[in-house]
């Protein structure tokens, strides 16, 4: 049985600090794994008081106690057109498919327990949103991105046609920058005639590429510079996966939000972390290192993709749909059914009525077998000491940047 937790394989990390890729040297201590982006819950016993709550005060405990990881298929979303993989329980729940996370943990303060079990995309700190995977890993139709799966072969086909050393040597960032101040932000760090930041940024224009046919719109086509830029958007972005797959390391602007994946990312081995306030000169700092430093430089961009192939993979992300399902039907005081008027919705009646890319992304990101083999195992949660630790390194990391900074000025 697997044990799953978004981390590489100790001869990867034994490889890492060999050939030198991580900033920081390697602790005597053995390197914790990061924090698993859902936790082991215990069911509560179920009372009087809380069946007559419903499922929000018994399923809220989750998300207070930090079960940062709880997530299902969305109803009447292409994932529909076929049967998940393995089978799963089948919870009332509440999702919601704005970007914004809305739960704050301050409004619960004095009670945690009264908080909603609202799942959503990502979160942050101040926030107890559930989260689970976004619509784009089923694909998105509207602007021509492929399911997942076969994203994933056509970014492998690219990245062997290109090699990173022969890739054009800047930082590459292609989005809607209109979405926010961050982002906004970021396009004075193109190069204009008195400076150049080692930076090439792209204003990404959805209803233009829509008219021309999306021509250099498709991500997977987005790998030829040896590094690729994720910032923001209105809160976290889908493009993060699509970006850490190019094989170019990942010049990851800070942000507070984060995906039901992003805690599994590591400073310095998967990422190269971006000081938010700091943009240009950073981009700079990390691009002039990594050029003057090949083979480390091209042994993270290879971590990342390793990442989103390996940990990524759709087998992984409907087991972690699985768990999240079951622990959260586990916290239910009650027993879901249908209501009187309910439409039952098969594969068919999502599927038939579709044309275009939105059958064909369906068709394509449809699940054709259930597993026979046992799911992931779902480890325990990590102790403070763990925590601790992963800050720690993490910390050591955005130190060893600054001191690489000191030494420029």
């Amino acid at each position: 049985m697997r044990s799953w937790r978004f981390f590489p394989p100790a001869a990867a990390r034994r490889r890492d600090e060999e050939e030198g890729v991580a900033l920081v040297p390697p602790s005597p201590a053995p390197e914790p794994e990061p924090e698993p982006p859902g936790e082991h819950v215990p069911a509560p016993a179920c009372r009087e008081d809380d069946a007559a709550a419903g499922p929000a005060a018994a399923a809220a405990a989750a998300a207070a106690s930090d079960m940062d990881g709880v997530l299902t298929a969305p109803v009447g979303h292409p994932a529909a057109a076929g049967p998940l993989p393995r089978p799963r329980p089948e919870p009332g729940l509440f999702l919601n498919c704005g970007d914004m996370p809305v739960v704050r943990a301050a409004d619960f303060a004095a009670n945690p327990s009264a908080a909603p079990p609202l799942f959503r995309y990502c979160k942050d700190n101040a926030t107890l949103d559930v989260l689970f995977p976004d619509w784009s890993f089923w694909g998105w139709p509207e602007v021509n991105i492929r399911p997942w799966a076969p994203f994933l072969d056509e970014a492998a086909r690219e990245n062997r046609r290109v090699p990173w050393t022969e890739r054009q040597p800047y930082a590459y960032w292609k989005r809607n920058p209109d979405v926010s101040a961050t982002r906004a932000d970021l396009l004075r760090c193109n190069a204009t005639g008195a400076v150049d930041w080692n930076a090439r940024l792209f204003r990404q224009d959805w209803a233009a590429a829509e008219r021309n046919g999306f021509p250099g719109s498709d991500p997977a086509r987005q790998c030829a510079y040896r590094y690729k830029v994720y910032v923001e958007g209105r809160a976290w972005s889908v493009s993060e996966k699509y970006i850490l797959a190019c094989d170019s390391p990942v010049l990851l602007v800070d942000t507070s939000y984060r995906d039901f994946f992003s805690r599994g990312l590591v400073a310095g081995r998967h990422y190269w972390p971006v000081d938010a306030a700091r943009k240009c000169p950073a981009i700079k700092l990390a691009v002039d290192w990594g050029n003057a430093h090949p083979a480390g430089t091209a042994r993270m961009g290879a971590e990342g993709s390793g990442f989103a192939r390996e940990e990524l993979a759709m087998d992984n992300v409907y087991d972690y749909m699985l768990h999240v399902l079951t622990e959260y039907a586990r916290l239910l005081c009650y027993k879901p059914t249908v209501p009187e008027k309910a439409v039952e919705l098969c594969p068919e009646s999502l599927a038939c009525p579709a044309g275009g890319r939105a059958r064909e992304f369906m068709m394509d990101s449809k699940e054709r077998y259930v597993a026979d083999n046992e799911s992931c195992t779902l480890p325990p949660p990590f102790t403070a000491d763990e925590i601790e630790e992963m800050t720690r390194r993490d910390d050591d990391v955005r130190s060893e940047i600054r001191e690489l900074e000191k030494q420029r000025s």
